[in-house]
């Protein structure tokens, strides 16, 4: 989302300019990271570990997102915290995590790097369900996109990610969510007023109803007692 308001350019146009080259998919690239969008990778941890510092800093990485959880920790690790800067997630492969409630924090983590100019990482174990989900929710928001279309956008360069069933249904119902608040974002601070206005003259009508059909009612009761 611009500034002012506007979405940001739909990701096939950015495709369109050459910017990302989509590469005939191999078997052993699920090892590697891809660039999903200019400057915003996907991967394993194996595309973070150690050995590859040569190939992060070639590549310009500067942040890196570390999804894992709990027992994951001891060979899941933020191993260049002197290099790089870091956000770490605790989330479970598991279809009944909740991933929503992390969508803001890592979408202004992500926009915060790409706006300073740097690039960064996003991995969890695999690169498969976890990482790919927040990928996914990011392009979403970001342009506006409906689940199935991001998916296959990112799927395109990223062939291998498959995003629990959990996780499906979350991003599926992230829709409604940014969708309601980018309506909010792009209305006028009069247009809100009315909204809320309109809402709450709902609201009161609703209950001057209800306080009506209790006082009938209680009028039926006076009655049937008097009789």
């Amino acid at each position: 989302m611009e500034a002012d308001g506007r979405k940001k350019p739909f990701p096939c146009q950015v495709r369109r300019r050459g910017l990302i080259q989509n590469k005939e998919w191999t078997y052993p690239m699920r090892r590697e990271m891809q660039e999903i969008l200019p400057g915003l990778f996907l991967g394993p941890y194996s595309s973070a570990m150690k050995s590859k510092l040569p190939i992060l800093q070639k590549h310009g990485i500067t942040h890196i997102i570390c999804i894992r959880q709990n027992i994951e920790a001891n060979f899941i690790k933020p191993n260049f915290q002197q290099l790089f800067r870091y956000l770490v997630l605790d989330i479970a492969d598991n279809p009944v995590e909740n991933i929503i409630r992390f969508f803001p924090m890592t979408k202004e983590f992500i926009d915060g790097s790409l706006q300073s100019g740097g690039k960064v990482l996003v991995h969890g174990n695999a690169g498969i369900s976890r990482s790919a989900a927040f990928v996914i929710a990011y392009i979403m928001e970001t342009f506006g996109m409906k689940y199935r279309d991001a998916f296959a956008y990112v799927q395109e360069r990223r062939f291998c990610i498959n995003p629990n069933a959990g996780f499906v249904h979350q991003l599926q119902e992230y829709e409604a969510i940014y969708l309601a608040k980018l309506t909010i974002q792009m209305m006028s601070p009069l247009q809100i007023e009315r909204s809320l206005s309109v809402h709450s003259g709902t609201t009161g009508s609703l209950k001057r109803t209800h306080e009506e059909e209790d006082d009938f009612g209680n009028m039926q009761v006076a009655t049937a007692q008097n009789g």
